[in-house]
């Protein structure tokens, strides 16, 4: 699953989280690049994510949203989400 990843994996249980830090269009391709890999690894594996759970949650001021996919599917943004119990918002 994490074979070429140029982001961070961060796996528990049935949860997945991919992270990357990016002020770059280059950055934001390897973050969407990265989502592809996932999904082709799913494909491979017969199984498939929940992309209706599936959220973007972007960090930091004055940063441009970029909107993201995951197969043909386009992510939803969130403003704030859960992590092992603590709640990250966007502010």
């Amino acid at each position: 699953m994490d074979d070429g990843a140029e982001c961070i994996l961060s796996k528990f249980a049935d949860d997945t989280k991919l992270v990357g830090v990016t002020d770059t269009p280059e950055g934001h391709a390897d973050i969407q690049r990265d989502l592809g890999r996932l999904e082709k690894w799913a494909d491979r594996n017969l199984m498939q994510f929940n992309k209706g759970n599936c959220k973007v949650l972007q960090l930091g001021r004055n940063n441009p949203r970029h909107w993201y996919m995951l197969g043909a599917d386009q992510l939803e943004s969130s403003f704030a989400e859960k992590v092992l119990g603590v709640l990250v918002d966007t502010k």
